[in-house]
């Protein structure tokens, strides 16, 4: 493991949200010192056949930080999602705080903005975002210091953040019966998220990670919590020392069996303007869908 600067003293509050149309599990999470927290890869309700928005999932969160007196310092993305969309400005515009995400952000941008034929208004610099991040950064979150890890494979653009004894792993990792994340997405590399996941497992065992999606594999409850330990020890993808040529084995032939998620074409849309919908020249909102372009 490179010099993180690991400190398992901390143990921040975590509320998790899940959202069962997306599988998606969100997160607020609380400096224990102060009432300073974060917001952890939101999500914006859609209904997609009616293109009809709504914010149902995030005004929970809302009102459990208002509730709660708690005050929003960073609404934090983990990548650009490609199967739910984030509700960060909204909630933004509700409770303040800065939206980060990795600085890779750019090649993400790059790529769609080809396939979705976007203009030059579109910027591809990042810029829709309050903070970019780079591996090793830190930032603050009242007391407590979080870091950043670098951890590519299943985009371009993933970063686990690590709160005090906290990490959320974004979809570098699913619970130890889920495995890993697909990486045939444009820019990923089944190779490079073993390397990412071996990162992450560098972590002390007692490191709590924390999931962005959950499947309830074999029918089992909904879970998004687990150790270090117990993904090195129990992962059906990585766990036991499976080798890094047998996860890339494993992992292209799986990829070339899934369907596309159902939501890609609005959600990457949205999530690489840091979760504003794209507006036509006249100012209202519209989705693109690209024939072929996936």
């Amino acid at each position: 493991m490179s010099n993180y600067p690991v400190d398992m003293s901390v143990t921040p509050e975590v509320e998790a949200f899940f959202d069962p149309d997306t599988n998606t599990i969100s997160y607020v999470v609380k400096d224990p010192a102060t009432t300073s927290c974060a917001v952890i890869d939101s999500v914006m309700d859609i209904d997609y056949a009616a293109g009809r928005i709504t914010y149902g999932h995030a005004d929970a969160m809302i009102v459990y930080i208002q509730d709660n007196g708690l005050k929003l310092e960073w609404i934090i993305e983990t990548h650009v999602h490609a199967d739910h969309l984030s509700a960060a400005p909204y909630i933004q515009e509700k409770l303040g705080g800065k939206i980060g995400i990795g600085d890779k952000i750019m090649v993400v941008q790059d790529t769609f903005g080809k396939v979705f034929n976007e203009g030059t208004e579109f910027q591809r610099d990042g810029s829709q975002f309050d903070a970019l991040f780079q591996d090793g950064d830190t930032y603050q979150i009242g007391t407590m210091q979080a870091f950043t890890m670098y951890t590519p494979g299943h985009t371009p653009a993933c970063m686990v953040h690590v709160m005090g004894n906290a990490a959320f792993t974004g979809d570098t990792l699913f619970m130890p019966d889920g495995g890993s994340a697909r990486a045939d997405f444009p820019g990923g590399d089944a190779g490079m998220l073993y390397d990412s996941i071996q990162k992450v497992l560098s972590l002390p065992d007692e490191m709590r990670l924390f999931m962005c999606h959950d499947y309830g594999p074999n029918g089992r409850d909904i879970q998004w919590e687990t150790t270090v330990g117990d993904e090195k020890a129990h992962n059906i993808h990585v766990g036991g020392g499976k080798s890094r040529g047998d996860f890339i084995k494993f992992r292209t032939e799986r990829d070339a069996q899934l369907a596309m998620p159902r939501l890609i074409i609005p959600s990457l849309q949205v999530n690489m303007r840091a979760g504003e919908v794209p507006k036509d020249k006249d100012g209202r909102p519209v989705l693109k869908v690209p024939v072929n372009g996936l």
